[in-house]
């Protein structure tokens, strides 16, 4: 199996993204570090060196992400390892949140994996080898006040990426959905979350209670993004690396609640539902 592969990986100015590829790079892998903006990925890493790419490319821009892959080729031949990563978080309850932002959540946390993944498919296919890692959410499993947006765009990427799995298994293509709690990145940082733009006064006394909630959050997520970074290089080396991969204990947790839960409704309904064969 091939030791030291070539990642791409998207969103690396901070955060997670910056974190996988400072660990790829340690690990002796070649990098192509992706932003909106490439000097700050470039004052975050380190400049372009034998094993390492800087690029800019925004996930919302078709142009950018083929010129990023068609760069990324020509300097390193290929790209063996996909890490969909870059995010944002439009918060606020749904009905607060203006339709323009709903699609600007779907735009960067769905149609961009989406993007940067059709662009990267056939230099996959061709080579019959690839990993797809695509970061997604405790989120992504369960919804949570706040989270309409941001849970709508996970849960879509979920699917998404449940049936690409199937689609490109053919090409010995691997694919993992990785699923973290609060980890200490940038997505809860005034730059990354995005919130509401309308007010409604039923929702102001809950406002009142989870807006700051949120806000406190931001610098006191308990997971580690370097440890998670660490096992994600682990994750990629494996011969057949998971689907699914929860990061944190308390993404554990969640997911057994999920679980918990879902089994339940199941056998609550269970004859009811068994009940409509013709």
């Amino acid at each position: 199996m091939k030791k030291n592969k070539v990642w791409l990986i998207t969103g690396t100015s901070s955060g997670l993204g910056l974190e996988i590829s400072k660990s790829a790079l340690a690990a002796g892998n070649k990098v192509v570090a992706t932003g909106r903006d490439a000097n700050k990925v470039s004052k975050a890493i380190g400049k372009a060196s034998d094993n390492l790419l800087v690029v800019k490319m925004d996930v919302t821009n078709t142009n950018e992400i083929e010129t990023a892959v068609k760069s990324a080729v020509e300097k390193f031949g290929t790209i063996d390892v996909l890490v969909n990563n870059a995010g944002n978080f439009y918060a606020g309850f749904f009905e607060e949140l203006s339709p323009r932002q709903m699609e600007l959540q779907l735009a960067t946390s769905l149609f961009g994996p989406m993007n940067v993944t059709r662009a990267v498919l056939p230099v996959m296919r061709k080579n019959r080898s690839g990993h797809i890692i695509s970061i997604s959410s405790t989120a992504g499993l369960v919804g949570f006040e706040y989270c309409s947006a941001y849970s709508a765009s996970k849960f879509g990427l979920e699917g998404w990426m449940d049936c690409l799995a199937l689609e490109v298994a053919q090409f010995g293509i691997n694919t993992t959905i990785v699923e973290p709690g609060f980890f200490r990145t940038g997505l809860l940082t005034p730059t990354s979350t995005i919130w509401a733009e309308n007010s409604l006064e039923d929702y102001a006394a809950k406002n009142a209670e989870l807006h700051p909630f949120w806000i406190s959050m931001n610098g006191k997520q308990g997971g580690d993004p370097v440890k998670l970074a660490a096992a994600l290089i682990k994750i990629a080396s494996k011969k057949e690396p998971p689907k699914r991969w929860l990061a944190g204990t308390d993404a554990i947790a969640t997911a057994e609640q999920k679980v918990a839960e879902f089994q339940k409704q199941i056998n609550a309904y269970r004859e009811l539902s068994s009940s409509l064969a013709y």
